[in-house]
């Protein structure tokens, strides 16, 4: 009798037991499965990257439009009517006092700052070059635009800096022409003239 007793209180200890073990199992696979859970805010997030930045800048709330233009080493040209081209993007058109509005807080309110910003995705070797077009110009008094150009990796470090006063609508000068060699390095720059636009409408007439 007391050996029966015995046997089922050993059986009740090992249900207990395995009981125990399988909850154990669901816990840890369930701890295992909230872990392997992605983060829904960073699902389809793209990591940008940029190794030139390129920015053009002329007087705040000023009404004239001003285009940057930039060729790379393959002959794409970026430009107003081609924002995206080989490994090169137009951040942003600025066109003067046109569409310089922002909704902040639910408000629209008037955005002063005139600037054009232009990234370089990666390197290609060779050169790039860097013009700027007065695209409306609304008094006769020349208009001062500076450009800079900035490598960013691995630190960041002042390619160029300058400015250009450009006279009128229609009026396209080359600001800076810099040269990649094949460490990824900045091996040369000039400001020689050299026409984008002009040659790009003439190849299309």
């Amino acid at each position: 009798m007391r050996h029966d007793i015995y046997r089922q209180g050993d059986s009740q200890d090992a249900f207990t037991d395995l009981l125990f073990n399988a909850l154990l199992g669901f816990a840890f696979m369930f701890v295992a499965a909230f872990a392997l859970i992605s983060d829904p805010e960073k699902t389809g997030a793209i990591e940008s990257k940029a190794e030139v930045l390129i920015t053009v800048r002329w007087p705040d709330s000023h009404p004239d439009d001003v285009d940057t233009l930039v060729e790379d080493p393959a002959g794409n040209l970026l430009w107003y009517n081609n924002r995206d081209t080989g490994l090169m993007h137009l951040d942003r058109d600025d066109r003067g006092i046109m569409q310089d509005r922002l909704l902040v807080d639910g408000k629209s309110v008037d955005n002063p700052l005139n600037q054009e910003t232009v990234t370089l995705r990666a390197l290609q070797p060779g050169e790039y070059v860097v013009n700027l077009l007065h695209y409306q110009a609304n008094y006769a008094a020349s208009l001062p635009v500076t450009v800079k150009v900035e490598k960013l990796n691995p630190e960041v470090t002042v390619v160029f800096y300058g400015s250009r006063d450009l006279s009128g609508a229609g009026d396209e000068q080359t600001a800076i022409r810099f040269t990649i060699d094949a460490d990824g390095n900045v091996s040369n720059t000039s400001e020689r003239t050299k026409p984008l636009l002009r040659n790009v409408l003439t190849n299309k007439s």
